[in-house]
């Protein structure tokens, strides 16, 4: 059981794509680090030698991953919602922000359609 950065890393899987459960590393990545470390993809990481575990720990920790490049990513947003660009105020407004029609389409980002009822409460018999 190989655990990097808090992920325990799924030990049936290839290396290059155990990786990827990291939050942060895909697979250019995943393989531009094991090809540094001169590590197989094809390892699985339950047969990794506890030198290549601390090379890949320590190589990993050189990146921004799970935590620290989810709270990275949260703060470049308010940060644009606190200067007032239009991209800040797309995000405030849970709109789509790179420019997408938002008229008709955009259901992931604005959530389930809202219908236009006038709110009147019916009466039901008890």
């Amino acid at each position: 059981m190989l655990r990097i950065s808090g992920v325990v890393l799924p030990e049936k899987k290839r290396m290059e794509i155990a990786l990827t459960a990291i939050k942060g590393i895909g697979r250019p990545l995943s393989g531009a680090i094991l090809r540094e470390l001169k590590i197989g993809f094809d390892v699985r990481p339950a047969d990794l030698s506890e030198d290549q575990t601390a090379r890949l720990r320590s190589r990993i920790e050189k990146e921004l991953t799970e935590g620290e490049l989810s709270r990275k990513v949260s703060m470049d947003v308010k940060r644009l919602q606190d200067i007032g660009t239009w991209r800040g105020y797309r995000h405030k407004k849970k709109l789509p922000v790179r420019g997408q029609t938002s008229r008709r389409n955009a259901r992931t980002k604005r959530g389930k359609k809202k219908t236009g009822l006038s709110g009147r409460v019916t009466l039901t018999k008890t």
